[in-house]
């Protein structure tokens, strides 16, 4: 391998660990019902698209939608998050598919699948994008693909 190789795996490498971190960070403000800390993690201009068809643009409006949500029925409520793929459009752009869920119960579920557009930015990763989907488990099953 060459050098140029090596050094561009090794960037590639810490920008994979950095990517990471911003997505646990997502799940950790999540999971302190922390609306503010949540939406930092976007841009300024983001958009934020929910499984049953509400959208948002910019990071304001992802705050304001997310503080009742955290003070009422989703208080307590916690993510799972699992990265299914992240690849990079350029060194400074990455999609990230996840698979995952918010739940109280000790058992969280597996019933979205989110995709994230992150943007490095000059104080880490921010989420431009982010698009989440409900599972329909009778068309996965129908399509062979239930897991």
């Amino acid at each position: 391998m060459s050098q140029t190789s090596s050094a561009s795996s090794d960037l590639d490498a810490q920008a994979r660990s950095e990517i990471e971190g911003t997505l646990a960070a997502v799940k950790h403000a999540w999971d302190a019902g922390d609306a503010g800390s949540f939406a930092r993690l976007f841009t300024d201009d983001a958009t934020y698209v929910v499984y049953f068809g509400a959208s948002y643009v910019g990071r304001a409006a992802i705050e304001r939608a997310h503080g009742p949500l955290f003070e009422r029925f989703g208080r307590g409520s916690r993510m799972r998050l699992e990265i299914r793929a992240l690849r990079f459009l350029t060194p400074d752009i990455a999609v990230v598919l996840t698979e995952g869920g918010v739940g109280k119960g000790a058992r969280l579920p597996s019933d979205k699948v989110q995709t994230f557009t992150l943007v490095r930015t000059a104080v880490g990763w921010k989420c431009a994008a982010f698009q989440n989907t409900k599972k329909n488990r009778l068309f996965l099953w129908m399509l062979g693909l239930f897991e």
